[in-house]
């Protein structure tokens, strides 16, 4: 920025120039909260994660252990290409494969029905919980006791109610996206047992006889 000065000759005036100085000692303090802010929200974020049973890899356990379960209780959902989903109750062996959908008239509706009376109890939760006041201790509660249920822990007359272990199998022609959409069904049908286990030459060998009418 220039300043015009004039002396007692208007002819003899001169240009001063000022020097354009901009203070940023302001913006320390501005970028010290800045920093501040992301730290705090950063240390406050907790990570969406999803717990996932995996079959057990102990040297000491038989083939047919590692992902034993009453028979009553499984129930197989088996993943393939093309958007294909199968599933079977029971052992594989004397069990008869059935395809289904993805969404809530396919593999939703399948694991509703066998998840029934567990569902019960989730509902009768929710409406229990819903009148008391959202806080810390509540929700530890309400949390605590909901995988109570999902899990088949939960006593009724000195009985544990009925829970179904869903074991999840996808061959190597399924789709990650697949995968997900059964993991989130577990959640939305309130599953809490369920693993991830091996897809096998027997699995292929059921879904190819399915596919040719045997």
């Amino acid at each position: 920025m220039a300043q015009l000065e004039t002396g007692g000759d208007q002819g003899n005036s001169k240009q001063k120039k000022m020097n354009a100085r901009v203070d940023f000692t302001p913006m320390v303090d501005m970028i010290m909260l800045l920093v501040t802010f992301f730290m705090l929200c950063t240390t406050l974020l907790k990570p969406q994660t999803m717990e996932i049973a995996m079959p057990s890899d102990k040297e000491d356990l038989q083939d047919d252990q590692r992902s034993q379960v009453k028979e009553s209780e499984a129930i197989t959902v088996i993943i393939d290409e093309n958007n294909a989903i199968y599933y079977f109750e029971g052992k594989p062996d004397e069990a008869t494969l059935t395809p289904t959908a993805y969404g809530n008239d396919g593999i939703r509706k399948v694991l509703l029905a066998k998840n029934a009376e567990a569902m019960k109890h989730v509902e009768a939760l929710k409406k229990e919980y819903s009148t008391k006041e959202v806080n810390e201790k509540t929700k530890a509660e309400y949390n605590e006791k909901l995988s109570d249920i999902r899990n088949g822990r939960k006593e009724v007359n000195g009985k544990k109610i009925s829970t179904p272990t869903v074991i999840i199998k996808a061959s190597d022609n399924a789709s990650y996206k697949n995968l997900i959409d059964v993991l989130d069904e577990m959640q939305i049908c309130n599953i809490g047992k369920y693993v991830i286990d091996n897809f096998t030459d027997f699995d292929q060998g059921m879904i190819d006889a399915l596919k040719g009418g045997a």
